[in-house]
């Protein structure tokens, strides 16, 4: 089986037959997978079934309830994976020969993130592309890109929508902190069965009713119920609640880097973390994706904050 056999597939758009299945493996459903390319089920189904009659091969298993590669289904993945990088390489560099940006980018981003994180990574393209504009939009909500014109997202945490393309860019490590004064003169706490007592502060984003803490070292998990004090989805409400005594909360280390090296913040259980949240680029899938998109994601992937470059990097 090789992938000079599509040609016999005349009339049809090798290329998107090829896509199509790597979307299907890569969603892990035809529905997903219908959802990202802007199609049906039907559509995806005929398009995968006309692949498998021009390779003379079955590539995938199917059943109610999940897919499988086939033998041949793992050689033809790899190899198609291969044939779609060499393409968009390949169309990269012909599109880019001479190419100066010009028009305007509308980008969603987190309040937090969008205020400092990611700002010498947009500085970067603005410089690079004098003559782009960047609305730069701040709210946690993921958009709706068609209907309001949207063309890409930085969502921190993890992306649920099966019909968007997702671009994971790095973790942002998170731990437990408070004010000295809620430890009332006492001893830091080193074990979560000790942070269990404290009163609690809740970044309902990520954790509400519960807190999961990992030790850093052995891998051991601890849980443990809380009533928070205070609920918000601002992280910076959440710190300057922590910084008034209210509680002890988790936070991003990075927006607590300034408060903890003075000694406003103290680390709380210092061997134990909780879970990273992974920091994604999300936007529409599109065969023809524009420059300026393209770009800003390279970009975006080039200038990453040193934070989250770091957890990338370990991984």
């Amino acid at each position: 089986m090789t992938i000079p056999a599509l040609a016999a597939a005349t009339g049809t758009d090798r290329m998107l037959l090829i896509e199509t299945f790597v979307r299907i493996v890569e969603a892990g459903s035809l529905s997903a997978a219908a959802a990202q390319l802007g199609g049906t089920q039907p559509t995806v189904s005929r398009r995968l079934q006309l692949l498998e009659r021009t390779l003379g091969v079955r590539l995938l298993q199917r059943s109610t309830h999940a897919i499988r590669l086939t033998e041949d289904g793992r050689r033809c993945y790899e190899r198609a994976k291969e044939l779609l990088a060499s393409w968009q390489s390949l169309e990269n560099d012909v599109r880019g020969a001479g190419e100066e940006l010009a028009g305007t980018l509308r980008v969603v981003a987190p309040h937090a993130f969008g205020q400092n994180q990611f700002m010498d990574a947009l500085a970067q393209y603005l410089r690079q592309y004098p003559r782009m504009r960047v609305e730069w939009l701040l709210h946690d909500r993921v958009p709706d890109f068609i209907a309001e014109n949207i063309d890409c997202a930085i969502k921190v945490g993890p992306v649920q929508d099966p019909s968007v393309v997702a671009v994971k860019l790095g973790e942002v490590p998170r731990s437990v902190m408070a004010a000295p004064s809620l430890l009332a003169g006492g001893p830091v706490p080193e074990h979560p069965s000790e942070l269990a007592r404290l009163p609690w502060l809740a970044l309902r984003t990520f954790y509400r009713d519960e807190v999961s803490l990992t030790h850093v070292d052995s891998g051991e998990v601890a849980c443990f119920e809380i009533q928070p004090r205070l609920s918000t989805d601002g992280l910076y409400a959440l710190r300057k609640a922590a910084l008034l005594g209210l509680g002890a909360g988790i936070a991003s280390a990075w927006a607590l880097r300034d408060e903890l090296a003075s000694g406003q913040l103290v680390q709380l259980a210092p061997a134990w973390r909780a879970a990273p949240l992974p920091v994604y680029l999300v936007y529409a899938p599109s065969r023809l994706q524009p420059a300026r998109l393209r770009r800003f994601i390279e970009i975006m992937r080039e200038h990453l904050p040193v934070e989250l470059r770091a957890r990338q990097d370990a991984a």
